[in-house]
């Protein structure tokens, strides 16, 4: 087998497995390309388990009914539904509520966050403080190694002195040298 032909069923099997990838491509463009269904308008959902499903829905007791959403509002207005009345994506919870635990929840996570920050921060500076304080016993050691010596070059000093009160240091290197000359 020739070179040329093993370069050429390569080039065919590449153009083979491009056209199949472009193929499978265009299929699958063609299938995401749906229109979507025409949405249901909020107004006919008839009570509170068919109304919050829809997050665009908005359900309120007091006059029992299902209304859009006003998300031109963060929070709906009182002309739309009292926030104690008002249900959104639950029943069970009104929307005072769910605010009030939204707002504790995030406020945790601040605080849990401002907490792992403070200890970030705790523990470099703790890392840097034994640094600190091992230079600070070192120096004491070393202070209390000079004083140690001071002191034992002193009594050295005076034992000396009393030694050369009573003649026991000669000038001769032999320590009984004095007992020697007489």
């Amino acid at each position: 087998m020739s070179p040329f032909t093993c370069e050429k069923q390569t080039l065919t099997a590449s153009m083979f497995l491009t056209a199949l990838v472009l193929c499978v491509s265009f299929v699958s463009y063609g299938e995401c390309q749906t229109t979507p269904a025409p949405l249901t308008p909020c107004s006919t959902y008839k009570n509170c388990d068919t109304c919050v499903p829809h997050a665009r829905c908005l359900w309120c007791f007091a006059t029992n009914n299902c209304t859009e959403y006003p998300v031109t509002w963060v929070l709906p207005p009182a002309s739309v539904c009292q926030l104690s009345q008002a249900r959104w994506g639950v029943c069970w919870l009104n929307f005072e509520a769910l605010i009030i635990s939204m707002a504790v929840v995030g406020g945790a996570i601040l605080l849990g966050i401002a907490v792992c920050c403070c200890c970030c921060c705790c523990c470099k500076s703790r890392s840097s403080g034994p640094d600190r304080d091992e230079e600070r016993f070192a120096r004491r050691r070393e202070e209390i190694k000079q004083r140690a010596e001071e002191r034992k070059a002193e009594r050295k000093e005076r034992h000396d002195e009393i030694r050369r009160k009573y003649g026991l240091i000669g000038d001769s290197d032999h320590p009984y040298s004095k007992f020697d000359n007489e």
